[in-house]
């Protein structure tokens, strides 16, 4: 039996997190829905605590943004395909304010 295309390079985004097929594979085999990332400034509530979940989970994983050779990692490449150039600590504070951010306009 074949792995999932979400599981496979066929449906891995190669500059970070999935492609439209692998979006499409996750939703088939386990019910959930991804959305594609937030690349820039989040211009909604829910872009927001999207964004800021993300970066603060995701800067929070253990493991190298780099390896051996230099190249990036899947880590590196999925804070890059959501807009975050620096580096694991520099993502969890900016996931961090946007939450915070996300928090005082929903408090309005």
């Amino acid at each position: 039996m074949k792995t999932p295309a979400w599981q496979r390079a066929a449906g891995k985004n190669p500059r970070g997190g999935l492609n439209a097929k692998g979006r499409a594979s996750y939703k088939a085999e386990t019910g959930g829905t991804l959305k594609a990332p937030v690349k820039g400034a989040p211009t909604t509530p829910e872009q927001l605590r999207r964004k800021g979940s993300f970066l603060a989970r995701m800067g929070s994983m253990p493991g190298l943004l780099t390896d051996e050779q230099g190249d990036k990692t899947r880590l590196k490449l999925s804070l890059e395909a959501w807009g975050h150039r620096g580096d694991k600590a520099s993502a969890v504070a900016k996931g961090r304010r946007l939450l915070e951010r996300y928090k005082n306009q929903k408090e309005r």
